[in-house]
């Protein structure tokens, strides 16, 4: 657990972090890097505001392409998932079936406490915003999904 944690507080490394409580962020300020490691490749994130690596709150933003995928997996956090654009499919359970998927679309809102196992992907580009107490992590359900192993 511990080189879990320590990969992802690596991981965010080099991605802006704003910490102040009066962060005011218009879209153009948003600093976007590449997501993480522990992500598939592809992603784009923006923290605006803590550490997503550390203990405390956090929000970031990621930005997804089409045809995304999350594997099965579950964070061990309560998170808040927010969708800003697009689309997002979600769904629940150790495998990922598409055709159980639900579709959040833009402005849609999902509480996902810690630990459920759960799957997600795009069909078109997405925007989600993510918010929750840190750190962040994502476990995958099975170890081959995780794209750190396939290096």
């Amino acid at each position: 657990m511990k080189q879990l944690l320590l990969a992802l507080a690596l991981a965010f490394v080099g991605i802006p972090v704003f910490a102040d409580e009066a962060a005011l962020l218009n879209p153009q300020d948003m600093k976007w890097g590449a997501g993480p490691p522990s992500i598939p490749k592809g992603a784009k994130l923006a923290v605006l505001y803590g550490d997503p690596g550390k203990e405390g709150p956090f929000t970031f933003r990621a930005k997804l392409p089409a045809g995304y995928v999350i594997a099965p997996h579950f964070h061990s956090r309560d998170e808040n998932l927010t969708i800003i654009s697009g689309a997002m499919y979600l769904g629940m359970g150790d495998a990922l079936d598409k055709k159980a998927a639900h579709a959040l679309k833009t402005g849609g809102f999902h509480h996902l406490p810690g630990k459920v196992h759960h799957f997600a992907f795009t069909k078109a580009a997405t925007v989600i915003q993510i918010q929750g107490d840190g750190p962040f992590d994502i476990n995958y359900l099975n170890p081959a999904d995780d794209p750190q192993a396939k290096k």
